[in-house]
């Protein structure tokens, strides 16, 4: 099939890290390859693509840059090629030692809550697509077995706060099991939704008490870096996979699967999202950003 015209292209997905947007593609229906013209001055790379009724645009942050200034940017370039937030501040301490939430965000736009709260009532009595799409994605070939497979159960390790990673240890073969929280066994291994606040910042957390206390204080569920600058500006949502616990113990062995984990929850998403509704969203954001 022909690329459809850029003007069909109403949904931006935009990826922290290159394996986020590899497990993005592995979820398109259709692909139309990459966007052969786009302006000089825009580094970002676009892949072309169908899920459903929607056209898709992927595109990742460049190389090297991370963060909610960088997410901001991408989306502001794609939109001139094709047409439930917190955010919190590391460098901002109250006098009783709390860390300052420096604002809450726009909230997501309504046809995409609408549709997460249609597939969450939909999971109460039937099963959902999303572990399938997994699956497939990570039995689809050899390289996408190594890129996304899931890691044995061992590997899931939650330390006690008080037990920092060692700082010459290059992992945490030399971690005690006795320092790790004792933890109810899963009834299966499934990939589980979360829904909640994502606490977003420029600083990664990489420190059990520094987590606890954000937990805490704001009851997020998890921590990253490029959502809190896009949601001041474009109507979206933030699906997140989490592969580590945000301490010192901190690694990249789940970050594949949970990538694709995330990625086939999108999938899943956008079946219970009106194309109407996207079209008509999307223009007014293009309008105000004109």
């Amino acid at each position: 099939m022909l690329c459809p015209p850029r003007e069909e292209f109403q949904i931006g997905w935009i990826c922290a890290l290159p394996i986020e947007a590899a497990a993005a593609k592995e979820m398109l229906d259709e692909s139309f390859g990459f966007l052969d013209e786009q302006d000089t001055t825009d580094p970002n790379i676009y892949t072309l693509g169908r899920i459903g009724k929607h056209y898709i645009v992927i595109a990742g942050l460049p190389a090297g840059q991370y963060g909610n200034t960088a997410a901001t940017i991408v989306a502001n370039n794609m939109i001139r090629a094709c047409g439930g937030v917190l955010q919190y501040d590391m460098g901002k301490v109250e006098v009783d030692g709390k860390f300052a939430r420096t604002g809450s965000l726009n909230s997501p736009p309504r046809s995409l809550l609408a549709a997460v709260t249609a597939m969450r009532a939909a999971e109460l009595t039937d099963d959902p697509h999303y572990p399938e799409y997994l699956r497939r994605a990570i039995l689809r070939t050899r390289r996408t077995q190594k890129a996304f497979a899931r890691p044995d159960q061992q590997s899931d390790r939650l330390f006690q706060i008080k037990h920092d990673h060692p700082i010459a240890a290059d992992n945490c073969d030399g971690c005690l099991r006795e320092w790790e929280e004792n933890r109810n066994e899963r009834e299966d291994n499934e990939p589980q939704p979360h829904y909640g606040i994502i606490a977003s910042g420029n600083s990664v957390i990489k420190h059990g008490w520094t987590r606890e206390q954000l937990r805490t204080q704001t009851g997020a569920l998890c921590f990253e870096m490029e959502a809190a600058g896009l949601m001041l500006d474009f109507p979206c949502i933030v699906i997140r996979g989490i592969c580590d616990y945000s301490d010192s113990h901190k690694n990249k062995q789940w970050q594949g699967y949970a990538a694709l984990a995330a990625a086939s929850y999108t999938k899943e998403l956008l079946g219970y999202v009106p194309k109407g509704q996207v079209s008509q969203e999307s223009l007014a954001t293009d309008v105000c950003r004109k």
